[in-house]
């Protein structure tokens, strides 16, 4: 059987009267409209069974607008605070996920306390928006582990390293280490405990899985290390090992009348800052799906960016969003 996964960033989710924010930060009823109407468009167009959504604030309003596109399940583990002052004010943002198949458990990631000395954070620690994991029943009679998450904004500066494609692990370990014993990001430091109490889950769960997420970091980072590589966590390893994908480079990619010169495809941004394009959107799913692997469940056959709002206005809109929707096939033999 083949589903659909996708990642939404809903960029201020909030139904008026509501604000986020700051009191004068809210929609009125015609740019509601109009924001829902494009999401609607735009849910329609990825043609997804399961959903990840980032930048929930008004949680009924999405349930009741994913109904009638055909989810009949919706999850939040959360809920988005209000400020003390004026309970029409939201103060922070959630997750959210829509499925067209039965949800069958939903639990909160528990925190990796050795991750947290393992990164030299001291005191009180939380997710900065709480990621879910649910167990999705699928038609075929197999279960599907799938996570949603957004991960702690990223903060420039010259500690937030951008990495390339030839940087190694070893390499990427050296440069944050002073970093984070010194505490020169802190957000880097926060991001790193949340991706490493997530691989924590999805390394004991028994069922195959998919990540959706804003991660807030750029590709190739250290925080996707964190997420997705067991040497980052296992100093023993001798070789990279990943429990999770990054889908993009496991579906084959075809190229319509490529230039002479042209050695790859590059990839789509999906957000920009300062005219710059990044990825910040992905899907990872379970090393099972790497068709090359003997002991393979499935395969990716199909990866896609929606970003033609951005092709417009590569900032968005607060009438659609600031980030391009990412939607993932997997074929499950």
């Amino acid at each position: 059987m083949k589903i659909r996964v996708g990642t939404f960033n809903l960029f201020q989710f909030v139904e008026p009267p509501y604000s986020w924010y700051t009191k004068k930060e809210k929609f009125n009823i015609e740019q509601w409209e109009e924001k829902t109407a494009w999401i609607k468009n735009q849910i329609t167009e990825m043609n997804c069974d399961i959903i990840g959504f980032q930048e929930v604030f008004s949680k009924k309003a999405l349930k009741a607008l994913l109904a009638e596109l055909g989810f009949k399940y919706f999850k939040t583990i959360d809920s988005p605070k209000s400020d003390k002052k004026n309970d029409k004010v939201f103060t922070s943002t959630i997750v959210g996920l829509a499925s067209k198949y039965p949800i069958k458990n939903l639990k909160r990631i528990e925190i990796d306390f050795t991750a947290l000395k393992k990164h030299h954070l001291d005191g009180f620690f939380k997710f900065a928006r709480a990621p879910i994991k649910a167990t999705i029943a699928l038609p075929n009679q197999k279960d599907l582990d799938v996570y949603v998450c957004h991960l702690k904004s990223n903060r420039d500066n010259e500690f937030e390293y951008v990495f390339t494609k030839k940087s190694t692990l070893t390499e990427k370990k050296e440069k944050v280490k002073k970093s984070l014993k010194d505490n020169y990001s802190l957000s880097l430091k926060q991001r790193l405990c949340e991706a490493s109490s997530i691989f924590s889950d999805i390394k004991r769960t028994t069922n195959p899985a998919v990540l959706m997420t804003d991660l807030n970091d750029k590709e190739f980072s250290i925080t996707i290390e964190a997420l997705t590589n067991q040497r980052y966590h296992d100093d023993s390893l001798k070789k990279d090992d990943y429990l999770l994908l990054d889908a993009y480079y496991f579906f084959e990619k075809k190229v319509y009348n490529p230039h002479p010169e042209q050695k790859e495809i590059k990839r789509t941004p999906t957000s920009y800052f300062a005219g710059k394009g990044n990825i910040l959107d992905y899907i990872f799913v379970s090393n099972l799906f790497d068709k090359n692997r003997a002991n393979n469940i499935g395969k990716i056959t199909s990866y896609e960016v929606l970003d033609k709002h951005l092709q417009k206005n590569q900032n968005g809109s607060l009438l659609s969003s600031d980030h391009a929707q990412v939607v993932c096939e997997l074929e499950i033999f």
